[in-house]
């Protein structure tokens, strides 16, 4: 039997542009303007605990909202027939082909004053700010990222043996327990990936809070991306803190993801 040897494309791809970025951004968050070594560049980073915060908090309310709505979709594109179930994905995937801030762009003529929806809404009485809000980034957000939970949630339940279901109704067990006892712990990979690929890019992501956020709403992302323009050495110091953060959350994913396994 052949050992497996690490494809040398495959590492030199993450030399380049994993493991080389990740080394420079942590040797910049420990020097200073000088390349003298400092940790005050952290000490200036927490002073945006309350964005930091703030950020995590859109990104879990997100992440739970997709995980929501995408579950119970994702179940019923099972349902369907097998073409159907691939025009379905495939709408879902159309929208992803488009540019990230275009799509953006889309929300906010959307959600503006007089736009569409708060014109179309007016006629029924309702008025409200629909931009500029918690509620139109976490909004944004969910259309960005639902595709993310979608599909892993779809492969993974597309692939449990319906003879498993049935085989449980014929025990007597009503659909609640099929769903509780059979379906709910098969799709758990699918809902662990989902959550993992909703979550990470959340945290960390930008221009949804600056195009439909207000100014208590600006995102951690933000943070970063305005101050690596006049300090890179604190800039970095909050990226490798989001790192470390976002690592631990990998890390439990997987443990969790693991447990459940062997349970």
């Amino acid at each position: 039997m052949k050992s497996r040897k690490p494809s040398i494309p495959y590492i030199i791809w993450m030399l380049v542009f994993t493991l080389i970025p990740i080394v420079m951004i942590g040797f910049t968050a420990f020097t200073d303007k000088q390349g003298n070594f400092t940790v005050d560049n952290f000490t200036k980073a927490f002073y945006y605990t309350d964005v930091f915060i703030k950020s995590l908090w859109i990104a879990l309310l997100s992440t739970a909202i997709c995980l929501l709505l995408a579950y119970p979709l994702s179940y019923m594109i099972t349902r369907m027939k097998r073409s159907t179930q691939n025009t379905v994905i495939m709408l879902f995937m159309i929208p992803m082909w488009m540019n990230f801030l275009l799509r953006i762009y889309a929300w906010v003529t959307l959600l503006q004053n007089n736009g569409p929806i708060d014109t179309a809404l007016s006629f029924l009485g309702i008025h409200a700010t629909y931009i500029g809000n918690t509620f139109a980034v976490t909004l944004g957000m969910i259309y960005e990222y639902l595709p993310f939970m979608v599909l892993p949630i779809y492969t993974v339940m597309s692939k449990i043996d319906n003879g498993l279901i049935e085989a449980a109704q014929d025990l007597g067990s009503n659909n609640f327990n099929v769903f509780r006892k059979v379906i709910a712990p098969l799709s758990l990979p699918g809902i662990i990936s989902g959550i993992t690929m909703v979550f990470v890019p959340s945290a960390s992501t930008f221009l949804v809070a600056q195009y439909l956020g207000g100014t208590d709403d600006i995102m951690i992302g933000d943070v970063i991306e305005k101050i690596f323009w006049t300090d890179q050495n604190t800039g970095s110091a909050i990226s490798l803190i989001m790192m470390i953060f976002i690592f631990v959350f990998l890390i439990l994913m997987n443990l969790f993801g693991d447990e459940e396994a062997i349970a």
